[in-house]
């Protein structure tokens, strides 16, 4: 016996001046992030076109909630259970910009624009895309495409696995 469990994806395109740089689907998460190492990225965040904030930051992350136990988690997000279809905003590193999650609503379009005179590069899933110069921008909302994963395993089975892999293993935790 088994069932069919299904992820929301990410779907995002990289543009520069109208033309498109790269584009796909991610898993996990979507990066826009130091294009040289040692320099911050400023980053422009915008929901459905209005303005969220400007990070000054390693990178910023748009992930999935099946994302949020990667990347996102490591970086300092919440945990998301990956029925959920909503985008989390998770910023690495920031320097006197908003240094917290972002736990966006269902459906939202994000738009990330490279602001300051840092390169900056687009990754899925941690592939590189395309490397990004100011004025920039990275597009992002759910894709079209689920994921879908056969499982063999209860429907609760992400529960108990995470309690799992969250509680220490040393003795007298349990």
């Amino acid at each position: 016996n088994f069932w069919i469990e299904e992820r929301m994806m990410l779907r995002a395109r990289a543009v520069r001046e109208g033309a498109l740089l790269a584009e796909g689907d991610a898993l996990n998460d979507v990066v826009v992030g130091q294009g040289m190492l040692g320099r911050v990225v400023r980053l422009e965040a915008r929901v459905d076109g209005d303005l969220l904030t400007t990070y000054v930051a390693d990178a910023l992350i748009i992930a999935t909630p099946t994302g949020s136990t990667a990347y996102a988690l490591a970086a300092g997000g919440p945990i998301m259970p990956p029925q959920q279809r909503n985008i989390l905003l998770v910023p690495v590193a920031p320097h006197l910009s908003l240094n917290r999650a972002v736990v966006l609503a269902e459906g939202v379009r994000v738009q990330v624009i490279v602001r300051g005179h840092s390169p900056a590069a687009f990754t899925l899933d941690g592939e590189l895309m395309a490397p990004l110069a100011p004025g920039d921008r990275v597009e992002a909302s759910a894709s079209p495409h689920p994921a879908r994963f056969a499982r063999v395993r209860e429907r609760d089975y992400f529960y108990r696995t995470l309690t799992a892999r969250l509680i220490p293993r040393e003795a007298g935790y349990r």
